[in-house]
């Protein structure tokens, strides 16, 4: 075989690589109902790689961050889901979650979360 025909192989089995990786399919971990009585964790990363754990049961999450942990309590509302004390903040929607302080000009501790794993 020619270099011009190893070339056009290795060139096609590195096209065939990337595109089978770019189409391998995210499964979304859904977050448990805020009233399942089971405990359940979930592993999530953020911007700038930051990770937080999650742990939620019966309306409530241990939410630990940096090596704090905070229990919080599930708040009702119209979209998403918020859990809260009297410090901080886990809320979110969907797959996309952010820890906060509660103060008005407190920036996000961790943003942009998205879950990982299941810890529990």
């Amino acid at each position: 075989m020619s270099h011009k025909s190893l070339a056009v192989v290795a060139g096609s089995m590195l096209l065939v690589a990337c595109v089978q990786e770019a189409t391998t399919a995210w499964t979304p971990i859904p977050r448990p109902a805020p009233d399942d009585p089971m405990a359940q964790g979930i592993a999530y990363v953020c911007d700038g790689r930051k990770e937080v754990s999650v742990v939620y049961a019966k309306n409530r999450a241990s939410v630990t961050f940096d090596g704090k942990t905070w229990r919080m309590e599930y708040q009702p509302g119209d979209q998403g889901f918020r859990y809260s004390d009297a410090l901080n903040e886990w809320t979110g929607r969907d797959d996309l979650a952010t820890l906060r302080e509660h103060t008005a000009n407190a920036r996000p501790m961790a943003y942009n979360c998205r879950p990982t794993k299941r810890t529990t």
